[in-house]
C-alpha cells in the first residue's frame, strides 16, 4: 500500500505528486469508438404541451334546460350594482316584450323602478304606485344595459330556433364586482375615496308555459255548494219552465 494510507478506517487516495508546486498534468486518453455517441441510432422525440381544459362559465341557475333557453351576460360591467339590482328585479319573471317596453319607459322617465333593498336617500314618486310602493327613481344607465342583455339574449334565442314571442325571462341575477378605487380632493389637502361599484349580469331566457283555460266543471263546483233549499229551488224552476 505505497500510495495509499489507512485515514478513519477507510483507504484513501492521496493527491498526486507535484513539481516544483506545480500539479503533475495527467493525459487524457481519447474516448474508444464504442463510447461515442452515435446521433443517427438515438432520435430524439419531441413531446407535446400538456393539453389545457377549458370550461363554460356556470350560471347561478343550474335546473334550467340549456336547449330550451337562451342566456346572456356581462362582467365587469360599468353601472351601479344597486340600481341594476332594484332594475333587474322589477323585470324578473316579465315576458321579453314587456321587459323591452319597461326599460324602454325607464329611460324615457315614463315608468319608475321602484327601490325595495337599496332605497336609502330615495324620494318619493307617484310613479311607485304602480309596484304598490312610494320610493322609485329612473336609473337610465342600468336600464340600458339591462336592455341591451335582452337584446343579445333575444338574438341566441333566435338562432336556437326558439320562440321569440313566447320568451320569458326565467332568471336574472346581479352580482358585486370589484370596486374600482379613485381619489378626489377636498379642502384643507385632504383626499377622500372616490370609488366606483361596477357589476356582473347573468340572465336567462325560456319559452313561456302554454295557459290552458278551466274547463266547464267550474258550472258543477258552484252547484255542488248549493244548500237543500237552494237545490230545491232550481228543481222547482226546472220542473214549471218545462
Amino acid at each position: 500500500m505505497a500510495g495509499r494510507a489507512l485515514a478513519y478506517g477507510r483507504v484513501v487516495a492521496r493527491a498526486p505528486p507535484t513539481r516544483g508546486g506545480r500539479k503533475c498534468d495527467a493525459k487524457v486518453e481519447p474516448h474508444s469508438s464504442s463510447a461515442q455517441r452515435d446521433d443517427t441510432t438515438t432520435p430524439t422525440t419531441h413531446q407535446d404541451p400538456p393539453s389545457i381544459s377549458l370550461t363554460m362559465v356556470r350560471y347561478a341557475a343550474t335546473d334550467i334546460e340549456s336547449a330550451k333557453s337562451a342566456r346572456a351576460r356581462g362582467s365587469y360591467l360599468r353601472v351601479s350594482f344597486k340600481n341594476t339590482r332594484e332594475t333587474a328585479q322589477a323585470i324578473n319573471g316579465w315576458k321579453l316584450e314587456r321587459a323591452l317596453k319597461y326599460l324602454e319607459n325607464v329611460q324615457e322617465k315614463s315608468e319608475a323602478v321602484p327601490m325595495r333593498r337599496y332605497a336609502g336617500s330615495t324620494g318619493r314618486c307617484a310613479q311607485g304606485k304602480q309596484f304598490g310602493v312610494s320610493k322609485a327613481r329612473w336609473p337610465v344607465k342600468s336600464a340600458k344595459f339591462l336592455l341591451d342583455l335582452l337584446k343579445n339574449a333575444e338574438a341566441n334565442a333566435d338562432t336556437k330556433g326558439l320562440d321569440t314571442s313566447n320568451l320569458v325571462v326565467k332568471h336574472i341575477q346581479v352580482n358585486q364586482a370589484p370596486k374600482q378605487r379613485r381619489r378626489t380632493y377636498r379642502a384643507h389637502g385632504r383626499i377622500n375615496p372616490y370609488m366606483s361599484n361596477p357589476c356582473h349580469i347573468e340572465l336567462i331566457l325560456t319559452e313561456g308555459e302554454e295557459v290552458v283555460q278551466k274547463g266547464p266543471q267550474v258550472a258543477d263546483r258552484e252547484v255542488a255548494r248549493l244548500n237543500s233549499r237552494q237545490r230545491g229551488q232550481r228543481v222547482r224552476q226546472a220542473i214549471t219552465s218545462a
